[in-house]
């Protein structure tokens, strides 16, 4: 210990543990020594930096530092960002504490002695529905509770969810259907109502492309994980989604029923622009000529589709049109 200082008492740990040991130095190299001998680590490079929040210690800061200071000690190549970023991830580690946090939650949710903020009631009622995650379980004898309200003929999660997926798409279907009745021109409703005809077999033959839906499909067919967590594609102007918003609807009923909200939004709409381009290309035209894979994709893929959280859908004009070198099908010049 160095001469004529008088040595501090401190709590070292290492990252990732959660048992401390007293250490008592006068300066940080001893500290650091004290520490590596105790840990049985290289001191090369090692260094300690303060629990809370990650500070890393210097000589001249040491001497600054107060009585039983918790410190991190850091070997070669290690980092610490400090106790708020550790302890959210032992809570994270839901697989292990999951018991406990559920009694703890509705322990304080149910605590009559002083109003609990709603702020907090919010975050530990959001907690709850989160841990009492039946993900695993895709059976109906499994989790009848997710399955109520539900026909009986659905069996596991993955078939109910794949059919809410093709309810969606065969609502845009016929949508795109309805419209032929507001083509005042026969013949270019005709070719319209053959083009519908067309997609719909088309859709028919890739079961309206329910597999979207579905965690049981292969990783490039559906958009969420093998778990069934659907993570939010950003507003249609947008690369990603800001806000980070994920459901399982597969966990439990109230996270199914929630993401009914999410959307399948068209960057290109539907509406305003996919079928207005549509009818004007058939103005002299026949069904033939249309290339029916552009449109199909714009209207029922995910070449045009995002799956977005309600905050994230738009409603407003997205101003972006169809692309008019794929209007037609392309030509093959004959060469002589």
């Amino acid at each position: 210990m160095a001469k004529g200082v008088k040595p501090k008492l401190f709590k070292v740990r290492r990252t990732g543990e959660s048992k401390k040991f007293g250490v008592a130095a006068s300066t940080l190299k001893e500290l650091i020594k004290k520490g590596c001998d105790l840990f049985q680590i290289s001191p090369s490079k090692a260094q300690c930096c303060l629990y809370e929040d990650g500070t890393v210690l210097t000589a001249d800061y040491f001497l600054h530092v107060p009585e039983n200071t918790e410190v991190v000690l850091l070997s070669g190549g290690q980092s610490w960002s400090g106790s708020v970023v550790y302890d959210l991830g032992q809570v994270l580690c839901l697989d292990r504490h999951a018991d406990e946090l559920i009694s703890a939650a509705k322990s304080l949710l149910q605590d009559d002695d002083e109003e609990l903020p709603a702020k907090r009631r919010k975050l530990l009622g959001d907690l709850l529905s989160n841990l009492k995650d039946n993900a695993d379980l895709e059976n109906r004898a499994d989790d009848e509770e997710w399955f109520e309200g539900i026909d009986t003929r659905f069996k596991t999660k993955s078939a109910y969810m794949k059919y809410n997926c093709e309810q969606r798409i065969r609502g845009y279907l016929k949508e795109v259907d309805g419209h032929a009745q507001s083509i005042q021109s026969a013949k270019a409703k005709g070719e319209y109502k053959k083009v519908v005809v067309s997609m719909a077999e088309k859709l028919k033959s890739v079961r309206y492309n329910g597999n979207y839906f579905d965690r049981t499909e292969k990783e490039l067919h559906r958009l969420c994980t093998n778990e069934g967590w659907f993570s939010c594609q950003g507003a249609f102007d947008q690369e990603k989604c800001g806000f980070l918003h994920s459901i399982n609807p597969y966990g439990n009923r109230e996270s199914r029923i929630l993401f009914s909200t999410w959307n399948l939004d068209h960057r290109i709409e539907k509406k305003r622009t996919i079928i207005p381009t549509l009818v004007e290309a058939l103005q002299g035209k026949k069904s033939g000529d249309i290339n029916l894979d552009y449109f199909y994709k714009l209207l029922f893929t995910q070449e045009n589709l995002k799956l977005v959280h309600i905050v994230c859908h738009k409603k407003g004009a997205h101003d972006l049109t169809c692309d008019s070198r794929h209007v037609y099908k392309r030509v093959k010049k004959i060469q002589k």
